[in-house]
């Protein structure tokens, strides 16, 4: 009997909903070839929405997005809403709320896609970071005093509790152990490498690096472990990516380096991500942003949508759709876009997706 998942479309802003078209184009095509059905709900939260009604979110939108298997999202962000309103009102919201306090971004380099990395390709560009979702300076503790005034304080806290670092953590072990070079065959060990500032931030990476040694030592002996300052990865990830394996790091170390990470692996076109809840609800979207200066014009790069998608049902179970979506792209991108940027394809976004959807 087949398994049937209910998707949850967050379609968004600006290209957002075009690039999920294609996104959803190629997980029906998926779908109908390995034995699952997906039925799919559409829900306006966005800028239109909220342009019209002042509302960002419904009251129950967290509730309501509780009953689905998985959220597939497009983009937020629209050049007539104040920077913030959207992204902390949906995006952080709805992270906080569902409890998403795992980011996953596959930093993979697929054939044919240019990076800006002098002599490296696919086999060196080929890791993942693991961003912690939930703490940090992003949980919004602090405030400002005599605000507009010459003595203004602005103060917004770093916080982590052993719980969050040990869930991360935790979770992160298991997928180097699944997902690491050796697991793949691509290896010699499965690594998990800690991202951190231990010294100068001393209080929260004192946290994370004692968690991290000591869940390493008691429950994953089999994981070989090894430790970054932040700046050092950064530098790291232009001068020697292979050297990466599986990186785990706090909430805005990731936002930062997943962002140098894409430019590497050909840019936020081809960029994946998810927002996972091991025990409920994960959402799954590309990395590119809304590009409104591109909506309507059928020129926009869909791939990271299409990845974010195999992302998902992956998660879900369907590991063997999941493959099959990957190797598609890859065929895609080694014979025959000739640019991931907008309108340097030369195919359109929806010939994209009718390309990959062909090869599935």
């Amino acid at each position: 009997m087949s398994k049937t998942y209910n998707i949850a479309l967050l379609p968004g802003d600006g290209t957002g909903p075009e690039v999920l078209q294609e996104g959803v184009k190629v997980l029906k095509v998926a779908a109908a070839k390995f034995g699952f059905k997906l039925n799919f709900t559409s829900y306006d939260f966005g800028a239109a929405r909220f342009l019209k009604t002042g509302e960002v979110l419904p009251p129950n939108a967290s509730e309501e997005l509780k009953k689905h298997h998985a959220i597939f999202l497009g983009a937020i962000g629209h050049p007539d809403v104040k920077p913030g309103i959207l992204e902390k009102g949906i995006l952080l919201k709805l992270r906080f709320d569902l409890d998403q306090y795992i980011n996953l971004r596959p930093v993979h380099l697929y054939p044919g896609v240019e990076t800006p990395i002098k002599d490296k390709g696919p086999k060196e560009i080929d890791y993942v970071v693991i961003r912690e979702n939930s703490g940090d300076v992003y949980t919004g503790v602090g405030g400002l005093m005599m605000k507009d005034s010459p003595h203004e304080v602005a103060v917004q806290n770093m916080i982590y509790t052993r719980a969050q670092v040990d869930r991360c953590l935790r979770w992160s072990f298991k997928y180097a152990r699944k997902y690491g070079k050796k697991a793949r065959g691509v290896g010699e060990h499965n690594t998990l490498a800690l991202v951190g500032k231990t010294n100068v931030l001393t209080y929260v990476f004192d946290l994370w690096e004692r968690a991290f040694n000591e869940m390493g030592e008691k429950e994953f002996p089999d994981i070989k472990r090894d430790y970054y300052h932040v700046d050092a990865c950064c530098m790291w990830m232009v001068k020697s990516p292979e050297w990466f394996d599986v990186l785990v790091t706090a909430n805005l170390f990731g936002d930062i380096i997943t962002d140098l990470a894409a430019i590497t692996q050909g840019g936020l076109g081809i960029a994946a991500g998810g927002n996972i809840n091991p025990e409920g609800v994960s959402m799954f979207e590309p990395m590119g942003g809304s590009a409104p200066k591109y909506t309507g014009k059928n020129v926009i790069n869909p791939l990271a949508a299409i990845c974010s998608g195999m992302m998902m049902i992956e998660h879900l179970g369907e590991e063997k759709a999941a493959r099959a979506i990957e190797e598609a792209v890859k065929n895609v991108t080694s014979t025959k876009v000739k640019s991931l940027a907008a309108g340097k394809m030369g195919y359109s976004t929806t010939e994209v997706g009718d390309l990959v959807a062909e090869r599935v």
